[in-house]
């Protein structure tokens, strides 16, 4: 599996306005000689990267050093980190300006430009009610799905939501057939 090199992109932007040069300093030190070379680097937005080596075990390493082995905070925490980075300027307005619901239905084109290979769908969309289903992600991981509900959190915000959750019904982590997010807001 692979992830875009907007995802990439933001975790050292996100860490260095968080943690300052000190703690971007001591996360480099932290992670693979592989995942350094490209967080080091100038990061090419529009390339793919390995998705377990420069995605899911550097948020490991984040969670680590800066949220007491805690995967989920930090997963979910650099998640909304992600949709604050893709989520400025025109997207921005564009987000703001149509309905929770018809943005959801965008999800189906989002997350593949994220992840590859991936299938996504949309089976309930109803007003402040939806389900977004994963059905297709071989390499899902716990650190994937807490990353996927904390980008939709904060995307929904910026779209003007409010009181938003986000719940795991089903996981790909737990053998079963998808991976399945209750997503409720105000």
């Amino acid at each position: 599996m692979e992830v875009k090199g907007t995802v990439v992109y933001s975790i050292p932007k996100s860490l260095l306005e968080k943690y300052g040069q000190y703690g971007l300093k001591r996360w480099l030190e932290l992670i693979s000689p592989a995942a350094r070379r490209v967080y080091s680097s100038k990061i090419d937005l529009e390339a793919w990267y390995p998705l377990r080596e420069i995605l899911i075990e550097p948020t490991a390493n984040i969670a680590q050093l800066f949220f007491d082995w805690d995967i989920k905070a930090a997963a979910w925490t650099f998640g909304r980190y992600s949709a604050e980075f893709r989520f400025k300027g025109m997207l921005k307005i564009a987000v703001k300006i149509g309905s929770p619901n018809f943005f959801l239905n965008k999800a189906g084109e989002f997350l593949p430009s994220y992840y590859r290979p991936c299938s996504i769908e949309v089976p309930v969309n109803e007003p402040k009610h939806a389900l977004i289903r994963v059905t297709h992600f071989p390499e899902m991981d716990k650190t994937t799905e807490f990353r996927i509900c904390g980008w939709t959190q904060r995307a929904l915000e910026i779209g003007g939501c409010k009181d938003i959750t986000v719940d795991i019904l089903k996981s790909l982590t737990n053998f079963q057939p998808v991976s399945e997010y209750e997503v409720r807001w105000k």
